[in-house]
């Protein structure tokens, strides 16, 4: 089932991206490389540079760029599960499955609905059974969510960022104690494989899954990676993106270099004085 749904997955963001511009030539659409070649007119146009398409890395950039919505989350998450079951085994839990199944559902939802296809006639009787395992899936959830409703987060971003599993990846955290107030406190547990998480652990899970289509295209872009490890508390929890800048965990926010006046990121620090960047901190100590 984790096999076909991917597959309905996939056929369905390309059918998608190319029904989004039905005068294109439906390799653009979905081509990964292009390369600059002369149009003819003193300019240039951009042609594939290989048959490589676009893959689960890339999709959701590509819909974002045409407007189109989809989960990239999900997708990561079911295609974990496919890429085992592609190799006859998984070392997942049957929890964890179900739950790829279940959060893919959305996916496969919005697919069907942009497509304008029916999906209980594609998917036959996968489609019911994906409805009771997403339902099954809501319940859990919900549980698991309302263990967190005392935390007092240190911010809106922050309460709205869900926990996921280290271990198994998956979405159903519960706070070891429901009565808990601080978010510094919140040290959990896995309802899908059972493992115990620290607080500030769960809180870097949060961060990298929240994250992770970003951190991906920022890899291949060579771009800033949007979480670094904060140089005042050591969690990883320091944000370089749009909507903050700063420990999401300690609040702590660096400045500008107190020497050169550069503005300072966990990249040039330096780490003995969150004061300087590291190459001002290096010429200073030669002075000394």
């Amino acid at each position: 089932q984790a096999r076909r749904m991917r597959q309905t997955c996939v056929q369905g963001t390309g059918c998608d991206t190319i029904r989004a511009a039905p005068d294109a030539n439906p390799d653009d659409v979905i081509g990964a490389r292009y390369k600059p070649v002369p149009d003819g007119s003193g300019g240039v146009t951009y042609t594939p540079a290989s048959r490589q398409t676009i893959d689960f890395g890339t999709i959701g950039q590509r819909f974002r760029d045409f407007g189109l919505p989809i989960n990239q989350s999900a997708l990561n998450d079911l295609n974990r599960i496919r890429t085992d079951v592609e190799h006859y085994y998984s070392d997942k839990p049957n929890e964890a499955v179900r739950e790829a199944i279940a959060k893919a559902f959305p996916v496969v939802a919005d697919l069907f609905r942009l497509t304008g296809d029916a999906p209980h006639e594609t998917l036959g009787d996968t489609w019911p059974i994906m409805l009771d395992v997403r339902a099954f899936y809501e319940g859990e959830l919900e549980a698991c969510r309302k263990s967190f409703e005392n935390v007092e987060w240190p911010n809106a971003s922050a309460a709205e960022i869900p926990f996921n599993c280290p271990e198994c990846h998956s979405d159903l955290i519960a706070q070891d104690d429901s009565d808990n107030r601080d978010f510094q406190s919140a040290d959990c547990h896995c309802r899908s494989c059972g493992a115990k998480i620290p607080a500030d652990q769960a809180f870097e899970r949060a961060l990298e899954a929240h994250y992770e289509t970003d951190s991906y295209i920022a890899f291949t872009d060579g771009d800033d990676r949007p979480v670094h490890v904060c140089p005042d508390c050591g969690v990883e929890a320091y944000l370089l993106v749009e909507e903050a800048v700063g420990c999401a965990w300690c609040n702590f926010v660096l400045e500008e270099c107190a020497r050169c006046m550069t503005g300072l990121t966990p990249e040039n620090v330096s780490a003995d004085n969150t004061n300087l960047c590291a190459y001002c901190d290096h010429i200073m100590s030669k002075d000394d």
